[in-house]
């Protein structure tokens, strides 16, 4: 059995200190066994392309061969489930995808942006949340364009597996939906993964649904494969998971991965 961490939207190095952080990956893995994988792409490109589902792929086949990997669990987040879906859906596109795809057990997808975002929309718009998101987003890449809710509704209706009305996954792809920020200063709650963050995310939070993780509505994170949970179903003392706590050793939910896989 083997683990690959598989991040989201961004041009990652290190992935494993600067995206999930050692406490979260070890804390998974505990108990586990040591055959897992931090993944370094550039998923700031569109999904289908070398530097974003290319490298995804080559990192998988190197380590799956390296370490004899017969039973895969892919835990990816926000946009890493884009390109992971686009593997699972299009296993013709490139020789490396079918042993994946065959050696894959399941895919815990948190916080994906199955459906993209308006934000996306407004970040390529140039307008007031530019600023405020281009810590979690970056600054109109070629991947931010493709989660604009338009620009995602056209790949899930031709490209992307999973969805509504369209063919299933050939592996299991259950997502953790988070659905509030909170950022009181007087709530320790808060803190977890970085107060500054949960105080972005409460102010995008505004121009989105009722049901959000600050960067994503309810409706996209659920809107391929199937729910696993929404956060407060599980989550220690029922804490809402924002989109950044999603990636966190945060109100248990690392426990919860780990005793699923």
């Amino acid at each position: 059995m083997g683990v690959a961490f598989v991040h989201g939207t961004g041009n990652q190095t290190d992935a494993y200190n600067d995206y999930w952080t050692g406490d979260f990956v070890r804390s998974v893995m505990s108990g586990n066994g040591s055959r897992y994988t931090v993944v370094n792409c550039k998923f700031e490109e569109f999904m289908w392309t070398d530097p974003a589902a290319g490298c995804l792929a080559g990192q998988l086949t190197n380590f799956i061969n390296a370490q004899g990997i017969t039973s895969l669990n892919i835990i990816t987040h926000s946009n890493g489930g884009n390109v992971v879906r686009w593997i699972m859906s299009n296993p013709t596109w490139d020789s490396r995808y079918p042993n994946i795809i065959s050696k894959t057990r399941q895919v815990i997808a948190l916080a994906p942006s199955s459906k993209g975002t308006p934000l996306a929309d407004a970040v390529i718009d140039g307008n007031v949340f530019e600023n405020v998101l281009g810590w979690i987003l970056g600054y109109q890449s070629d991947a931010v364009q493709m989660q604009r809710e338009a620009d995602m509704a056209y790949y899930n209706a031709n490209w992307l597996l999973g969805t509504s009305g369209r063919p299933s996954l050939p592996k299991t792809f259950k997502s953790v939906v988070g659905s509030d920020v909170e950022s009181s200063p007087f709530d320790g709650d808060s803190y977890c993964g970085g107060y500054q963050y949960q105080v972005g995310l409460e102010t995008t939070q505004n121009w989105l649904d009722g049901c959000s993780d600050g960067f994503l509505n309810c409706s996209s994170q659920a809107g391929a494969g199937s729910v696993w949970f929404y956060d407060t179903w599980r989550t220690s003392g029922d804490e809402p998971l924002s989109h950044h706590q999603s990636r966190r050793d945060c109100f248990n939910l690392d426990v919860i991965i780990r005793n699923d896989i």
